[in-house]
Formats: C-alpha cells, sequence, structure tokens
C-alpha cells in the first residue's frame, strides 16, 4: 500500500447485505434506539466475540452491574465498526470507557492497514466522546495449530500496543490467558470451533477484564 492509497480498513464502510435480510442494518439501527434510551459506563463494540458475550452467564455476573452496552456484531471488521460509530451510535451516550474489540475479521488486509483501522475508531471515539477511555484488547490467537492468521493478529497486536503508549485517551489490554498450548496448538474446550470462545474461554478472558474496567471506572476491585 502507497502512501497515497487509502487504507480499506480505515475507510468507513457499512457492510455489504450479502445474504439479502438486512440483519446489519438492522442491529446498527436498533443500536442507534438503544442508545437513546439508556446511560452506559461502559460500551463494549466489536465482532461476534463481543456480540456473543451477551449471551453468556459472565455478562450478567460480570458486566451488567457496570451499566454496559453491547454494540457486537458478528462478522464485522475494523471499516465496519468505523462507520457504525460515525453513524450514530455514539451520538446519545457518554460512557466512562469504550471497549473496542475488533480485527480479527480484516481478511486480506494487512497488520498495518488493521493497525490504522483500529485507530481510525480511537479517533473517532475521541472525536464524539472527548472524555471517554478507550480499552482496545488484544487479537486472540486462532486455528487449531500455527496459521498465518494467527501470526498476523499476533503483529496486529504488536502494532496497536506500541502506538497507544503514547495516546493519554486510549489503552491496550491483552485478553489472552495463553490459549495456546506448548505444542502449538487451542483446545475445543477454550474455544469451540477454534475462533469463537466457550463459556470457559470466556470466563478466562473476562474475569482479569473486569477487574480491570472497574479499575479504570476507579471502582474498588474485588481482590
Amino acid at each position: 500500500m502507497s502512501a497515497g492509497e487509502p487504507n480499506p480498513a480505515a475507510t468507513p464502510t457499512p457492510c455489504e447485505d450479502t445474504q439479502g435480510d438486512g440483519r446489519w442494518m438492522s442491529m446498527h439501527n436498533r443500536f442507534v434506539s438503544d442508545s437513546k434510551d439508556k446511560e452506559p459506563d461502559v460500551l463494549f463494540v466489536g465482532d461476534s466475540l463481543v456480540q456473543l458475550m451477551h449471551e453468556f452467564g459472565i455478562w450478567r455476573q460480570l458486566f451488567s452491574p457496570l451499566h454496559c452496552l453491547n454494540f457486537g456484531v458478528g462478522g464485522d471488521a475494523t471499516q465496519h465498526v468505523l462507520w457504525r460509530l460515525s453513524n450514530g451510535e455514539l451520538d446519545n451516550i457518554s460512557p466512562k470507557v469504550v471497549v473496542l474489540w475488533v480485527g480479527t475479521n480484516n481478511h486480506g488486509h494487512t497488520p498495518e492497514q488493521i493497525c490504522g483501522g483500529i485507530l481510525a475508531i480511537i479517533q473517532v471515539i475521541k472525536n464524539k466522546l472527548p472524555n471517554a477511555h478507550t480499552l482496545v484488547l488484544s487479537l486472540l490467537p486462532r486455528g487449531k495449530m500455527p496459521n498465518p492468521l494467527r501470526d498476523r493478529n499476533a503483529k496486529v497486536n504488536e502494532l496497536v500496543k506500541d502506538t497507544l503508549t503514547s495516546l493519554p485517551h486510549a489503552s491496550f489490554f491483552n485478553v489472552d490467558p495463553g490459549f495456546v498450548h506448548s505444542n502449538g496448538s487451542i483446545s475445543h474446550q477454550d474455544m469451540y470451533d477454534y475462533l469463537h470462545l466457550t463459556p470457559k474461554g470466556y470466563q478466562a478472558v473476562c474475569e482479569p477484564l473486569h477487574a480491570h474496567i472497574k479499575a479504570l471506572l476507579g471502582e474498588p476491585t474485588d481482590n
């Protein structure tokens, strides 16, 4: 990618309605509507790893008490989240913390492009919510055995972590508790399809995340 070419991962793009039922746009409109009735302290935004969190007991146990909203959409890449947040999802709420977890679905994009997409999202959040802190979660390893997407995600994490050290309004948080075993494999007991998390996998990710969010909110942690 030359300097003059736009970065597709950082160009706000609505998700193409390939299936023909308009669900993506319907969910976006629901989030915009939800934001008019709610006053969240914490907003989670991202792809299916965010969306599915809402379906597990861990959400009710750890995150509902913190007044969290969940704006996760399965399949979203950085450019889709960028479009959603630029088009109304942040306009009626003022959370203290925005948890961003996106990038693993940016197929065909380089780590540098994906990092650029994440930074573009952080900038939109900063512009619309100047007092909020954006917490960027690390991309998880994926696939049962080592593969190029694992390498790509690891590189994205490196780039994002390095870049965010100089931003006062955003920080990086590594949520991987060690899903890759010493032989390079990931267990289906942690990720049932080697991408999405099981309840056990969510527990391992969400407990330290919950403590970190509470610290960001200035609330006492449990330990």
